[in-house]
């Protein structure tokens, strides 16, 4: 047989093998992802403070840019009338633009619940599942913004974020479509 069919051969049994092993990455299910217990909460005084949708992005886009320290920014926070999400997917060489769409959620605890309601992969259909997947395995992420591709969502740990002077901050309210977003700052007893 020529060597050169030889080649050809082993070439395309290697891209289908390396095609079969990234789709059965792709679809094979997370790993059950566990949120951790919300902290106790402090006693001490509650400030509240109402910001509008411009103000929250800026503060949310600052925390990320913090905690990934030198690292560039992977994850893009906008806030329109939804939570949008924005990084980048390279497949192959090819660097793919995400755009994840949320609703915000407050739980019980002062924290906050992304449900995604929406995805666009350049003008790819892929499962929005599947799209946290990838973002959950292949960006490093600050600990308090967890991944939950099982759940469709993305639960931010407002009590896990490092602030100064030791305060917590709570979520109370979001209202997106009257631009009104309330949050609580719990100024510890010293």
């Amino acid at each position: 047989m020529n060597l050169w069919k030889v080649a050809f051969l082993l070439l395309i049994a290697l891209l289908i093998t390396a095609t079969v092993m990234f789709v059965f990455w792709i679809s094979t299910p997370s790993e059950k992802t566990v949120i951790p217990e919300p902290q106790a909460a402090s006693e001490g005084h509650v400030l509240t403070v109402k910001t509008t949708k411009k103000d929250f992005e800026g503060i949310a886009n600052s925390y990320i840019m913090e905690a990934m320290n030198t690292q560039p920014l992977p994850v893009k926070l906008s806030v329109e009338n939804q939570i949008l999400l924005s990084t980048e997917l390279t497949i192959f060489s090819i660097k793919l633009p995400v755009i994840m769409k949320f609703d915000p959620v407050v739980e019980p605890d002062g924290n906050l619940r992304l449900v995604q309601t929406g995805v666009e992969v350049g003008k790819l259909e892929i499962p929005p599942e599947t799209v946290l997947k990838l973002l959950k395995d292949s960006v490093s992420l600050p600990e308090w913004m967890i991944v939950r591709p099982e759940e469709e969502d993305v639960y931010i740990d407002l009590s896990r974020i490092p602030m100064k002077s030791d305060v917590e901050v709570r979520a109370k309210e979001f209202n997106l479509e009257q631009d009104e977003i309330t949050l609580e700052i719990l100024v510890p007893n010293n």
